[in-house]
């Protein structure tokens, strides 16, 4: 098994309510993506900075294309301070296929 790799995402902030693309209510550990780089269901590990940490990617957006990802912050005046920033992320899982962990 070797490891993986780590990449460097433009990270911003959101912090508006509601539901994810997944159906999900957007919380806390939540971020979007494009889902052509890193499909819903997805873990990654943010490895350095303010918002180092693991997250699961649960939402997608309009301006979320290429190489970037949506924080969910749930405080507003905290999302937007947190800007846009370089981060270095390391993929743990692509993707969630539900079938797998459906009881039998």
């Amino acid at each position: 098994m070797h490891a993986a790799i780590l990449a460097w995402y433009l990270a911003t902030a959101y912090c508006q309510p509601g539901k994810t693309q997944s159906g999900t209510k957007a919380r806390t550990g939540i971020v979007a993506a494009d889902p052509q780089v890193l499909p819903v269901g997805s873990v990654v590990r943010i490895v350095d900075g303010a918002a180092s940490g693991v997250y699961t990617v649960m939402d997608t957006g309009a301006d979320v294309k290429g190489r970037k990802i949506d924080i969910f912050i749930p405080d507003c005046g905290r999302a937007e301070k947190f800007g846009e920033q370089r981060v270095r992320l390391r993929i743990i899982r692509r993707g969630w296929n539900p079938k797998a962990s459906a009881s039998r």
